[in-house]
């Protein structure tokens, strides 16, 4: 069923086309909570278009609320947006999004998702408020809680004062934040943005990184974003899923490789490296040499760093350098896109 309007629609209410709606009273998430646990579900899911094979054997389970969407050009992104959204039908496998096939309950998922396109998809000569409330419409809400709902979305990704304006006349950033209105005018449980920092500025990509965190902040929407930015995931996500030729080449919760990272350990230690790693080895701790006088190691959950710095001043050893492993998302990255091994990625 299609999501239904926020607002009581009386039709002896006055034209609300001039209603300034104030940005707070607007809510871009559902009123029913927190989505499920499983997300997207692939299952050997592949696509062939125009006799190429796009994408091959996809089987992930996706729970996170915020879940990044990585690969170079022609790795299968889009392509795989497109299929969740029904636009591509599968060749094999299927996929699920909320436990809902993509195939037979296509029109279901449809209803609780926005999508924001990569590409401008405008209809000319009209204003930014016509179009987002064409698009609640679209969506499934009466007219009158469509047309206030387009103020209220606009309002909210900061363009009240401009939404009478033709859409012609807008900026790269401003068209790029009437796609966002538009994904979110109808409270879905689910939305997909493709490339929403694309060709901005450093201001507007600001702005729009700001919308997109307090929209997954809300706690009641989750969110897929396709990027080629690795910044824009790595601020945005929760959960990382790389594409490389159509194949999954990696998948990892950021939260976790970034708290695994705090317990992987490399130091230095000046007067006796050998007595710093047969202690070590004494408390059962993994280490191994990473060149004269450094020792790399991984801290139990039992031991804190102030512990080691008591083990080496025990036995007269100082330790001149501390450093926590740091695995950027773009160490991730090109380790899955040359191939290497990804650990428990």
């Amino acid at each position: 069923s299609a999501p239904s309007a926020t607002t009581t629609i009386d039709a002896n209410r006055p034209d609300p086309c001039m209603m300034a709606a104030p940005a707070a009273t607007f809510n871009p998430t559902p009123p029913d909570g927190k989505a499920l646990n499983a997300v997207i579900e692939l299952d050997q899911l592949g696509v062939r278009l125009a006799g190429r094979q796009i994408l091959s054997d996809l089987s992930v389970s996706i729970s996170g609320q915020s879940i990044g969407l990585l690969g170079p050009t022609g790795a299968g992104k889009t392509t795989l947006l497109h299929t969740l959204l029904g636009f591509h039908k599968a060749s094999a496998g299927t996929a699920r999004v909320y436990g809902k096939d993509i195939g037979s309950e296509a029109k279901a998922l449809r209803a609780m998702t926005g999508y924001m396109p990569e590409n401008e998809s405008f209809i000319a000569g009209i204003s930014a408020v016509k179009f987002v409330r064409l698009m609640a419409e679209l969506s499934g809400i009466p007219p009158w809680g469509a047309l206030e709902r387009a103020h209220e979305a606009l309002y909210y990704v900061g363009l009240g004062e401009a939404r009478y304006r033709n859409l012609e006349t807008f900026s790269l950033g401003m068209k790029q934040r009437v796609k966002l209105a538009q994904a979110i005018v109808h409270a879905p449980k689910l939305i997909i943005l493709d490339e929403p920092t694309n060709g901005l500025d450093p201001p507007a990509r600001l702005r729009m990184i700001k919308l997109i965190r307090e929209i997954r902040e809300s706690g009641k929407v989750n969110l897929i974003l396709s990027s080629h930015l690795l910044r824009d995931v790595e601020e945005c996500c929760d959960e990382v899923l790389v594409l490389k030729q159509g194949r999954i080449a990696a998948y990892c919760n950021l939260e976790e490789e970034h708290r695994a990272n705090k317990r992987f350990i490399e130091l230095e230690a000046h007067g006796g490296s050998e007595k710093m790693a047969e202690a070590l080895g004494d408390r059962g701790i993994e280490w191994a040499s990473s060149g004269r006088d450094r020792i790399k190691l991984v801290l139990p959950d039992t031991m804190r760093i102030q512990d080691l710095f008591r083990i080496a001043d025990e036995r007269g050893i100082q330790i001149r350098r501390l450093d926590h492993k740091r695995d950027s998302l773009q160490d991730i990255f090109m380790k899955a896109m040359e191939g290497e091994p990804l650990g428990g990625l």
